[in-house]
């Protein structure tokens, strides 16, 4: 009953959480990634569904609370794609993208990297960053496969180039010690993942910088098709790609540059890849949250800064658009 109070009142398709503040945008997120959604069998899928069907229709069982409404929407929007109706596989949904991508960050940060095992971590990383990527892409307008593959190839061709890039200048630098040297190549993999990252964005969504994206009014209808909005858009979604990997493949060298001094650490040399991954899980895990909700999934803009074609289509002073994860 207590939850149930503390509800907001239940409303299909929406958040949960006000938008507008970092805090609900935090919430929200939390939620989208909640790892327990991986758990849900397919008899509980279908009684959530079935739930928010009734819902729709006006045939809500008695008894049934916004509480249970909100749950059943969050376990639907976490396995079900909005807009082909499908099952995500699991390994891609948003909930999984932290316990299937922690092994990866642990492999990334690895220390004593040889040239092989450079290449194939940051293939590996780009190759899930893929996969996540097209699972929950916007299904609304067909995009040709060749967007993703050239969005892949591009974001593995700079991971790559500038992780082996960087190595080899290092492992060349006179200037540093064996031990300097060793502790900087652990943040290699920072530069090249948020390259890469900026890399993928650019190339699967530059047709938009031409063609625009859709402007809603606050009534949800489509005013027009902006490239100044695009170019918004295009921007805090790039910033974001760069936000996610910082804490993620800044913190744990730090953190372990310290754990690894200690007494106990040295002691037992077979807890360092254990801790290693609970360093990156913990990093993983709170960073992910963070980095999404900078910006809100539908951002504002002002008429007035948008093409005079659009300012003059609608007597709204503010308009919404979908920035995109």
């Amino acid at each position: 009953m207590a939850e149930s109070a503390c509800c907001p009142v239940f409303q299909l398709g929406k958040p949960r959480y006000e938008q507008s503040t970092f805090l609900g945008r935090l919430r929200h997120f939390i939620d989208i990634i909640d790892p327990s959604t991986l758990f849900v069998t397919e008899s509980r899928l279908k009684e959530c569904i079935k739930l928010l069907d009734d819902f729709k229709q006006g045939n809500l069982p008695p008894g049934i609370t916004d509480h249970q409404l909100w749950e059943a929407q969050k376990v639907k929007q976490a396995i079900i794609h909005p807009d082909t109706g499908e099952k995500i596989f699991m390994p891609f949904r948003m909930s999984g993208y932290v316990p299937f991508g922690t092994p990866i960050v642990v492999g990334l940060l690895l220390p004593n990297q040889t040239l092989a095992s450079t290449v194939f971590w940051q293939w590996l990383n780009q190759s899930h960053n893929a996969c996540v990527n097209y699972a929950n892409r916007n299904a609304t307008k067909p995009t040709p496969t060749s967007k993703f593959i050239q969005g892949y190839m591009g974001a593995v061709t700079s991971a790559v180039s500038i992780a082996v890039g960087l190595n080899v200048l290092i492992e060349k630098s006179s200037k540093f010690s064996p031990a300097t040297r060793l502790f900087i190549q652990r943040f290699i993999p920072f530069p090249a993942v948020a390259s890469a990252n900026i890399c993928n964005v650019a190339l699967m969504r530059h047709n938009e910088l031409s063609e625009g994206i859709d402007v809603l009014d606050s009534n949800g209808n489509v005013v027009g098709s902006s490239r100044i909005a695009a170019k918004h858009a295009l921007i805090e979604t790039a910033l974001t790609r760069v936000a996610l990997p910082l804490p993620i493949f800044v913190l744990p060298p730090i953190i372990m540059a310290f754990l690894e001094k200690l007494p106990l650490m040295q002691a037992h040399r077979r807890m360092m890849l254990p801790v290693h991954s609970l360093v990156c899980l913990a990093v993983f895990g709170l960073s992910l949250p963070l980095a999404i909700s900078l910006f809100p999934q539908m951002s504002e803009i002002e008429a007035s800064h948008l093409e005079p074609e659009i300012a003059m289509a609608t007597d709204c002073k503010v308009l919404t658009y979908n920035k995109g994860l």
